[in-house]
């Protein structure tokens, strides 16, 4: 009898992957630990649950304080304390006190306050990053970033301040700041502190959309090394009569929207006012007969990086009709590679904190914003090459996702739409096809002014030729600009940049007086001179 044979079990059905464990905040990154963390590294500065205002040299429980929450998650923050224009004309008289003062103190005493300063801000650096995470929505490089630029920065100044103040002497009051929220470290925090390393004191004004508790943290670590600083908060029409129109104010410098920079270029002409305003302007990437397709896609990724939400972010791609094929391959790799959601989430407590290019945009009001723009665009002919879902994202369960929104790709946006001619200030690309030479510098300089620009040209006389006829103050070849760290100047061109340029000996020749009759590099409402 034949042996029996036990039949073949066949191939075994795929066992479902065990889901993954919800995400959870990190340990010790809540907004309850970067407060209580605040409380104790400045007391001066926090109260319970509000921040102070900073003027004459001390710290007041005035002002309004107004609700507000994070981008992140919708977690209540501490929100600004709004101070009205009678109280804004005090704080600017005090710091005319302060300027007369200061503008005295002997150059090695500045710098040894301003370096004490910046140790201080050293031994807080991850404290600050925290920070700004919660207040903008920053990953967390990102943050540790913008903190970590302000401090080397800031120590290039130091070093090298001595040659730059050569024959040149503090202005005639104090340097008055109004700055928009997204690099409240490395923009606003550097150039007030290179502002009183030059010999001057310097007002802020805390951004109304965030970044209130960061810098209240950096000007307390500022203030206790006796560095004149002022920092107060309010709305643009209650304290513009003081910090831009005070007679006392030596000059303005500005980072922000067009709109509202028109309204103190306004001002600051009419008073005849030294000023640096830093505006909006559409930055643009050319392809033009280029064929290096494979190192294209990493540096598309990049330009993602912070939702775009930074003054030299790469929203407007124009493109060779002929290269528009290779173009989308190498592009939308590098759309579909982005990674976005909470910066703080982790699968579990050891985990190190997500290495994300964006998290939130800086409100609900803004995403809402892109996405009625991009709706209105589609609806009148654009066409969505690229639309990502919140599904996407990196997430905590049930969080409120409302200031959350996806890359997106649009080919050829209606003149009609904004997005056509205005900087998105999010993770939303247009992307403009051309067939000639002509179509392709129209398109570029669609904005009138921009501060960078890119050109992706095989052709080294075909670069230079196209490049000099781009209104940009910086033009990469084949690689995106940035504003630049130490020595490297800083501009725009038409309505993206009025007033003095920065960068440099710039930056403190900007806020210093020199010889009779000095013609400050700039556009000004007399003359436009190139460094």
């Amino acid at each position: 009898m034949a042996p029996t044979r036990e039949p073949h079990p066949g191939p075994r059905s795929p066992q479902p992957a065990p889901p993954a464990p919800p995400r959870t905040l990190k340990p010790g990154t809540t907004w309850s630990d970067a407060w209580r963390r605040s409380l104790t590294a400045a007391p001066e500065a926090f109260r319970d649950d509000r921040v102070l205002n900073l003027w004459a040299a001390d710290w007041h429980p005035d002002g309004t304080p107004l609700p507000a929450t994070s981008p992140l998650d919708g977690t209540s923050v501490a929100g600004p304390p709004r101070l009205d224009t009678d109280a804004a004309r005090h704080a600017v008289r005090a710091a005319l006190d302060q300027h007369r003062a200061w503008r005295h103190v002997p150059l090695p005493e500045r710098k040894a306050r301003v370096s004490a300063t910046l140790d201080a801000l050293t031994e807080h650096r991850e404290l600050l990053a925290l920070l700004l995470v919660w207040e903008i929505g920053k990953p967390w490089k990102l943050a540790q970033a913008d903190v970590d630029r302000a401090i080397d920065g800031v120590r290039w100044y130091v070093a090298e301040i001595a040659r730059m103040l050569a024959d040149r002497t503090p202005l005639p009051g104090p340097v008055s700041n109004i700055a928009s929220w997204n690099y409240p470290m490395s923009v606003l925090v550097h150039a007030m502190l290179v502002q009183a390393l030059a010999g001057n004191a310097v007002i802020a004004k805390t951004p109304t959309d965030g970044g209130l508790a960061c810098l209240t943290l950096a000007c307390a670590l500022a203030a206790r090394e006796g560095v004149p600083v002022t920092l107060v908060s309010g709305g643009g029409r209650e304290l513009s009569p003081a910090l831009v129109r005070s007679p006392e104010i030596g000059c303005v410098s500005f980072v922000g929207g067009r709109d509202t920079g028109a309204r103190v270029a306004i001002d600051v002409a009419d008073l005849g006012k030294r000023h640096i305003l830093e505006q909006e302007g559409l930055n643009t990437w050319g392809i033009w007969n280029h064929t290096d397709w494979p190192s294209l896609t990493p540096l598309l990724r990049k330009t993602f990086d912070y939702a775009k939400q930074r003054c030299t972010a790469y929203p407007r791609f124009v493109v060779q009709r002929a290269a528009f094929a290779d173009f989308l391959a190498a592009y939308l790799p590098a759309v579909r590679g982005v990674r976005f959601g909470h910066p703080l989430a982790v699968a579990a407590p050891d985990d190190p904190l997500p290495e994300l290019d964006f998290g939130p945009l800086i409100n609900a009001a803004k995403a809402k914003e892109l996405a009625d723009l991009t709706t209105e665009a589609i609806s009148r002919g654009a066409v969505p090459l690229h639309r990502g879902t919140l599904d996407d994202g990196h997430f905590l369960p049930s969080q409120d996702t409302s200031a959350y929104f996806p890359p997106t790709a649009l080919l050829s946006p209606p003149p009609s739409s904004p997005l056509h001619y205005a900087e998105p200030f999010g993770p939303v690309d247009t992307i403009v096809p051309v067939d000639t030479e002509a179509e392709l510098l129209a398109a570029m300089n669609a904005s009138n002014g921009a501060l960078v620009a890119t050109l992706s040209c095989d052709d080294q006389d075909t670069y230079e030729r196209l490049a000099s006829q781009i209104r940009a103050f910086k033009i990469g070849h084949g690689t995106p600009r940035s504003r630049g760290d130490r020595d490297e100047l800083f501009g725009g061109f038409g309505n993206s940049w009025r007033g003095a340029f920065v960068g440099g000996d710039l930056l403190v020749h900007a806020v210093t007086e020199g010889p009779p009759g000095e013609r400050l590099p700039g556009n000004f409402p007399d003359y436009h001179l190139m460094p």
